[in-house]
Order: C-alpha cells, then structure tokens, then sequence
C-alpha cells in the first residue's frame, strides 16, 4: 500500500442508534446515566442519552484500521470532542494524510453529525512493510476498491 501526505480516506457513515449509545457506554464501563437513561439526560440539559467519548475513540480507531488493514497498529490517538451523537443522527467519519515517515502515517480525523463536528483530531498508525494483511482491510477477495460509502452496522445488526 502506497501512502501520501494528502490522501484521503473513504468516508465511513455511523447511524447513531440507542442500541450503539447504551452498548458502547455499557462496553467501556461509563454507567454515567446521561448515556443510557433519556429522562435523566434531560433532567441535566440534554435533550436525549448521548454517547461517550471511548465509543468516539474505538470508533475513530476502527475506522483508521478499517483502512490500513488488520496489521496496522494505532500509536496515537488524540480527539476532541464537539457537537454530541444524538440518537437517531448520522455520524460521518473522514480522514486526510498529514505526514508519512518512517513506517508511520499521520491522519486528520473528523466525525461530523447533523448539527456540527462531533469529533476531530489526529491519529499516529504505524503500518506494516512486508508479509499479507497490508492493505485497505475492505477490499474483498477480488481486490476490488473499497466503497467510499462503507456503513457501519449497529451492535445488534449481524454482520
């Protein structure tokens, strides 16, 4: 796989379901209830449950490895977060290269939703440089290219 400052990666589309706001708080242990009880979240300002930051982050770092294939390792994930993942919404995932060096690739992240950027930030991946699993990790069997429009499924949604 050839890398260059200033490509970019395929869009990833994210439906922001409950099922992923309450499984991903559940998942990475945040019991905070403005992320699994409505009526709570209200209570304190939000119009609904929102999700938490380490969904954000393991979503961010499955898209980057998504990408640069299953041998690719994440060495640095820094994000922030903006506009919250509400129910019912559409986060989209895209990426730029910033730097190349050495065996390592820098990408720019954003997730934006309906109403603003939910995330951005930089991600370090160091790739491969020889042996199988190098490479974009959607191509299929026939090494056809890669759907710019990939979907992401919801946890209760089989693959």
């Amino acid at each position: 796989m050839t890398v260059r400052t200033g490509d970019e990666l395929p869009p990833l589309r994210i439906p922001i379901t409950r099922t992923l706001i309450v499984a991903g708080a559940l998942a990475s242990r945040d019991y905070q209830d403005v992320h699994h009880d409505a009526e709570a979240a209200k209570e304190k300002g939000s119009p609904d449950i929102f999700m938490n930051i380490l969904t954000t982050n393991g979503l961010v770092g499955r898209y980057i490895t998504d990408h640069f294939g299953p041998r690719a390792r994440l060495r640095k994930v820094a994000i922030r977060l903006g506009a919250p993942n509400y129910p019912g919404d559409e986060m989209v995932l895209t990426g730029q290269v910033t730097a190349v060096a050495e065996g390592t690739v820098e990408v720019a992240v954003t997730g934006r939703n309906g109403i603003g950027h939910h995330v951005t930030g930089k991600v370090t991946v160091e790739l491969p440089t020889d042996g199988p699993g190098t490479g974009d990790a959607r191509k299929g069997a026939t090494d056809s290219p890669a759907t710019t429009d990939a979907l992401i499924t919801a946890p209760d949604t089989p693959r």
